[in-house]
């Protein structure tokens, strides 16, 4: 694809994200378009969103690493993106509907590095190693194409698919936790609605981790000290459609919580 394919979709998914005006699935409007491709689209929507808008990148996310999200959005891969300031929310925020299209709640842990990662070839003694610290995290999934209508290529244009991330107040080393089996449950208004476990995360998050700096090493991708990584959901994403009160939890860990209104006087 020629450089102005690649910055017309950028543009077009930019347009999306500020106007909450899903598009058609931009491998449709442009059958050439690769996983290559895809992520050159992100490299443009990062420069943009730094040169334009004064954000800055703080990290990476892997998603749709587990099988029961890839089964939700007709995937069969895991998807990546870049992570930046301008995505991250408080916890106990009000975060209104308005902001969004169609967005997806869900629960991961969020590795904080102390060292840098650069694959290939990296194990996961390597990312225990440059991990300082790990914390629950909400991701709200949010998809500039219309209805989800996403394959791989799309999701990777679309920078992962990322709507905003929350992280928790609860942080613990890794000798502190099992991640390998560590209950995550979601209630809305107060009613569970969905329960997963970090063992969904490629067996263990920290294996995700690897993955992915070995996957983004590819694209000439350095992983930094003091940046965040979410290495993808414990649980299937559940709809975020109405007004109420979202309680994250991570069985012994910590919970995030946060406040959802259908009014825009709450801004993201």
């Amino acid at each position: 694809m020629s450089s102005a394919d690649l910055n017309e979709i950028a543009g077009a998914l930019r347009t999306a994200r500020l106007n909450r005006a899903p598009i058609s699935p931009p491998s449709k409007s442009y059958p050439s378009l690769d996983v290559k491709g895809a992520f050159e689209i992100q490299k443009i929507t990062v420069q943009n969103a730094i040169s334009k808008d004064n954000d800055r990148l703080v990290g990476y996310k892997l998603g749709n690493i587990a099988k029961v999200m890839q089964d939700a959005f007709g995937l069969d891969q895991p998807d990546y993106g870049f992570l930046l300031a301008s995505l991250f929310v408080y916890q106990g925020t009000k975060i209104s509907l308005d902001n969004l299209i169609k967005p997806y709640v869900e629960l991961e842990p969020a590795f904080v590095l102390k060292s840098r990662l650069r694959g290939p070839n990296i194990t996961v003694a390597d990312v225990i190693n440059a991990v300082d610290y790990a914390i629950p995290a909400v991701e709200i999934i949010d998809s500039r194409v219309k209805d989800w209508a996403i394959k791989l290529e799309d999701t990777l244009a679309d920078n992962g698919s990322t709507g905003a991330v929350i992280l928790g107040g609860t942080p613990r080393r890794l000798s502190d936790l099992d991640l390998s089996n560590t209950k995550g449950t979601l209630h809305f208004n107060g009613r569970e609605i969905m329960t997963g476990n970090t063992g969904n995360i490629l067996g263990n998050p920290l294996s995700a981790t690897a993955w992915l700096v070995n996957r983004l090493a590819e694209f000439d991708v350095e992983f930094l000290p003091g940046q965040v990584i979410l290495p993808g959901s414990c649980l299937r994403a559940m709809p975020m459609e109405e007004a109420g009160r979202w309680s994250c939890t991570f069985e012994g860990w910590g919970t995030v919580e946060f406040d959802v209104v259908s009014h825009a006087s709450s801004k993201l």
